[in-house]
Formats: structure tokens, C-alpha cells, sequence
């Protein structure tokens, strides 16, 4: 993210477009054995099982997924009742549809929305919501990607949850191969994380919330976050 005399500048539409723009539908159709099935267990060195039960264990039957890749986790996590109330967020059209098709049988609420901007529709209040992978996907520094948890909290009842995962480059001990990979997804715009802090995440989490709850397992940091 550009900025002038210290001071953050807004994204540019090309930046927040990157980070997102390569979920297409053939590699959407991948995600799960390249990601999932690979890259976490083998190069972000945190297994996908460990994510998946860090999901059952915050997940609650009125839950808002943000930033939703395939629906993986969301197919496969158990909820707390026979007949949650899901709903899914993303500025991705293929990524909705493909996570809207996969839980269909929970007829979920889909809404397309940039969550670095206010969300304006009338969407009525969560008991949690989840942030999986979605961080180190957006333009700037912890500090100005923050803007999120801060567009995300009126949709939190009392008492409600945000957590989620996201993929660090400072304050984890990544091999090497995590650092090519990474410097390469930065590169070309899928990821944005060069700067991103396992500190900066714990102080924006702990400027919002009261209990906060961060857990590093390879280069990826597990949060949880509750007032």
C-alpha cells in the first residue's frame, strides 16, 4: 500500500483485485489439494487438520465465514446445531459460488462485499465469524488491513467470536521454502504480507477486543478474538 509522509493511503482498486482476482474457478478446483492438502502441511508447516480444529472448536450456529475460499472448512467443520443460520462474505464472485454450492444443503446467505469498506447492507448480527487465509491476501501493513475487524464488529452480537488464520512473515521462523514461496506470492500481488507481524496482530486484536487468544503453529498464527 502506497503512502505519503507516514501517512496510509487507500488501496488502490489493482491492489485489493490482486489478492483476490486469482480464484478463478480451475484453481478454486485445486485449492484443496494444492493448499490444503500441500502447501499447509508441508510448506506453512501448520497441517490443515489443526486449522479445522481451531474452526470446531469457535464455530457457532449463527456464523458469518469472511474471505471463503472453497468451503472447506465450512463442509467439513461441525456446528453446534441440526440447522445453522451460514453466511458466506467475499469480494470473489467464483469463490461464493463455489462455497455456496458446496453447503448448499445449509442454504446460505451470500453477500459480495470488500471488506476493507464499510459494509452498508442490513445484515443481522453473528454469534461468530471466521477469517481464514484472508489477512496476508490484503494490501498493507496489520495496521491498515485492521480496517476489517473494525468493518466486522457491528456484525457481532455480544459475547460473539472472530477468529481465524492467516499466514505470517515476521515473528515466525519460516523455512525456505515458505520464504520463496512467499516472497513470490508478493511479487505478483496474491499475497501481502512482507510486513506482517505476529506482534502488530496481537496489538490490532487487542486494541478491538478484550480476551484475545493467538496461537503459532509454523508461519501460520491461529486467533481468536471476544468482548
Amino acid at each position: 500500500m502506497p503512502s505519503r509522509e507516514g501517512i496510509a493511503l487507500k488501496p488502490t482498486a489493482a491492489e485489493v483485485d490482486a489478492g483476490q482476482a486469482v480464484y478463478t474457478r480451475n484453481i478454486l478446483s485445486a485449492y484443496d489439494l494444492l493448499v490444503l492438502g500441500i502447501s499447509n502441511r508441508w510448506i506453512w508447516k501448520c497441517p490443515t487438520p489443526r486449522i479445522e480444529a481451531h474452526y470446531n472448536s469457535q464455530l457457532s450456529a449463527n456464523h458469518l465465514d469472511v474471505g471463503v475460499g472453497t468451503g472447506y472448512f465450512l463442509d467439513r467443520c461441525r456446528f453446534p446445531g441440526a440447522s445453522p443460520r451460514i453466511a458466506l462474505m467475499d469480494l470473489n464472485d467464483n469463490s461464493l459460488a463455489f462455497a455456496a454450492n458446496r453447503i448448499a444443503r445449509y442454504r446460505p446467505e451470500v453477500w459480495r462485499q470488500n471488506v476493507l469498506e464499510p459494509i452498508q447492507a442490513q445484515i443481522r448480527p453473528f454469534d461468530s465469524i471466521g477469517i481464514n487465509y484472508l489477512l496476508h491476501c490484503l494490501p498493507g501493513t496489520i495496521a491498515e488491513k485492521a480496517v476489517v475487524f473494525d468493518h466486522l464488529q457491528p456484525l457481532l452480537k455480544p459475547g460473539a467470536r472472530l477468529f481465524g488464520s492467516t499466514i505470517l512473515r515476521q515473528g515466525v521462523e519460516p523455512g525456505a521454502t515458505a520464504r520463496a514461496l512467499m516472497s513470490i506470492y508478493n511479487r505478483k500481488g496474491i499475497f501481502s504480507n512482507e510486513a506482517d507481524a505476529l506482534n502488530d496482530l496481537r496489538g490490532a486484536l487487542e486494541k478491538r477486543f478484550a480476551r484475545v487468544s493467538i496461537e503459532v503453529i509454523g508461519c501460520v498464527a491461529l486467533f481468536s478474538a471476544q468482548n
